[in-house]
Order: C-alpha cells, then structure tokens, then sequence
C-alpha cells in the first residue's frame, strides 16, 4: 500500500482529493481481502485506477455530449469491469426477469431502441450492469448508452470509469440552477443532449438508461434505501422523444440493488469530491415486463399534469415492488 499512498499524496493532487482517494484505496483493499483477493491483485487494479484519476486533476477529459465507450489504445471499458468486479459477490447475486433480457436483448438486434427507468444507486451501476451481463448478453452489456449526470464527467475520480462507457451528458434537474448564473448555459446543453438522442433513436438498436428519479437512492432515518422519486416531466419527455422517432421504442422498468457497491454520500452535496468508501457483496437486478406508456393506472384522469404524474408512479411501484423482493443478505 506504501506506493499507493506514495501516488496518491502527490502536490498536484488537492489534498480533500488526496483523502478521498486514501480511503477509497483502504475500503477497496478491505473488501478484496474478505473476497480472497491478493493485496498484490488489489494493488495492481487500483494502481490502473489511480494512474486514469492522476492524469484528470491536471487535465480533466472534455466529454462531448455523446461520448462512446472508449476501447483503444486503453481499454476503459474493461477497465471498469476489471475494477468493479472483485467487489461484487457473483454468487449470491441475482438478475429476475431475464425473459425480458432477452426481449430487450432481441428488440435491439432487430434494430428497435429500448429505454429502460430505472433506479439509481451507485456511480459503479453501468460496471455493475456490465458484470451481470457480460456472460450472456454481450451486446448489451457493452452497448448500453447512460444519461449521466455532471459529476460523472468532471469529478477526476470519476473520470477513469465514465470513460468506460456511452454516455449522453446532461446536467441533473437537482444540480441545474447551482450556480444560478448557468443555469441557461447548462439547459441549452441538454437540449443539445436530447437532440442527440433523438438522432440515436432515429438511428434504432439503441437501449439507453435513463434514472427519472434525476439521482442516487439514498438511506432513510431507520438505514433502509428508498427508491427516489421518479420525475413525471423526465418520463413525459422521453417518451415524447421516442414517439418522434422513426425507429420503435419500447420501455421497460428496471430495479438495482447497487448499493453496496460503491454508496453515495447521506446528503446530497454540491460541490465535486464526494466521500469513496465501498462495502462490497451482492448485487440484484430486476427487469419486469414491458411498459403500456398509454395504459396505467389514473390513465382516465383528464387533467394533463395528474396524469403523468399517476404514470410516474405507476412505473416507479413497478421498480420499487421489485426492489423490495430483493435478498436482503448483503454480505
């Protein structure tokens, strides 16, 4: 661990950085332990990591608004898996609904797009979809296309995995007004975003992640997660979006139990440089059948806003219904 810390506490590194950093390489050194992992294998894959952050303090990657995956010279998204997967236990692991995995996993081949609304709870959750379905869903595994939020693209400890994926960079309804003086900066950026997406759902074969909650699940006062919120405005324009579309679009609602894996902070914070602590173990996901988006529960109700905001959460008791089912085992 001496070489580690001896990267880690470098002078072009700020020191909150430098704590942050420390405790994530303790945290992760401790899981791969318990997992049987050697410290020389732990060394190794933080070393790779480390190496990624380093260079973005100093230089931080411009994402665009679409980023793709990036594979050569250095394979990110392997990266990634390689990182993230020593910290998930695969055999006490679950995913529930694979029939629809493989609806989902033939809609895209034909060429048709999937949305999935899902929960959020980790910034890992795209390594960890990635782990879960490498094996057999290869195309999915590596396709999938995330809206992400501002810190995944600009907090340098961020950087290393986001570079992994594909990525639509948007700013979050939670961050968009902080400072108020970009907020019109920052709303003409997604709508550049969402004309992008439009262009990927004209184009078909796109299966994209959306989180309408706009953030991560955090814990209640009792230490139980709670599914966030979802947004009836998000799920209105995607929707919106993809009937506009040339190609179909099909929606599914999708429960993560990521939590353990790399855990938010208890409050929301504001500024970059957010806490790093893992916990490791299990992780379940659950992918329930295809969503009506014209047909739901309050479908009948005439004002415009009661009824999106009845299909809200309709599809948000959907994935919170599967969360709930989930092993509460995490160790």
């Amino acid at each position: 661990m001496e070489k580690l810390f001896a990267l880690i506490h470098r002078d072009d590194i700020p020191k909150r950085s430098q704590e942050i950093l420390e405790g994530f390489a303790s945290s992760y050194a401790e899981v791969l332990k318990k997992h049987g992992f050697s410290l020389e294998f732990m060394e190794r894959n933080f070393h790779d990591f480390l190496k990624g952050a380093v260079e973005h303090y100093a230089n931080p990657y411009q994402f665009p608004l679409y980023h793709q995956a990036v594979r050569k010279p250095f394979d990110y998204h392997q990266f990634g898996i390689n990182f993230i997967s020593p910290l998930i236990k695969l055999e006490k692991s679950t995913i529930v609904g694979e029939e629809n995995l493989k609806k989902i996993d033939a809609l895209t081949k034909k060429g048709e797009n999937v949305i999935l609304f899902a929960n959020h709870q980790s910034e890992a959750d795209p390594q960890v979809w990635s782990v879960m379905l490498k094996e057999k869903y290869p195309e999915l595994s590596k396709n999938l296309i995330l809206i992400a939020g501002e810190r995944v693209v600009k907090d340098p400890v961020a950087i290393p995995f986001s570079l992994g994926c594909n990525l639509l960079c948007i700013y979050s309804k939670k961050h968009i007004e902080n400072p108020p003086e970009d907020q019109h900066r920052k709303q003409l950026h997604n709508r550049e975003t969402m004309e992008k997406m439009r262009e990927l759902l004209h184009e078909g074969g796109k299966c994209i992640y959306v989180a309408p909650s706009g953030g991560r699940d955090r814990p209640k006062g009792d230490g139980t997660i709670a599914i966030s919120p979802f947004d009836p405005k998000s799920i209105e324009m995607f929707y919106l979006m993809a009937k506009k579309a040339k190609t179909p679009t099909h929606f599914f609602p999708l429960a993560m139990d990521t939590y353990v894996v790399l855990p938010p902070p208890d409050t929301l914070e504001r500024e970059l440089g957010e806490r790093r602590i893992t916990i490791g173990g299990p992780v379940h996901l659950a992918i329930r059948e295809e969503l009506d988006m014209e047909n739901f529960p309050g479908c009948e109700e005439k004002e415009k806003q009661t009824r999106r905001q009845n299909r809200a959460n309709y599809i948000w008791g959907i994935v919170n219904n599967a969360y709930q089912q989930f092993p509460k085992d995490s160790t």
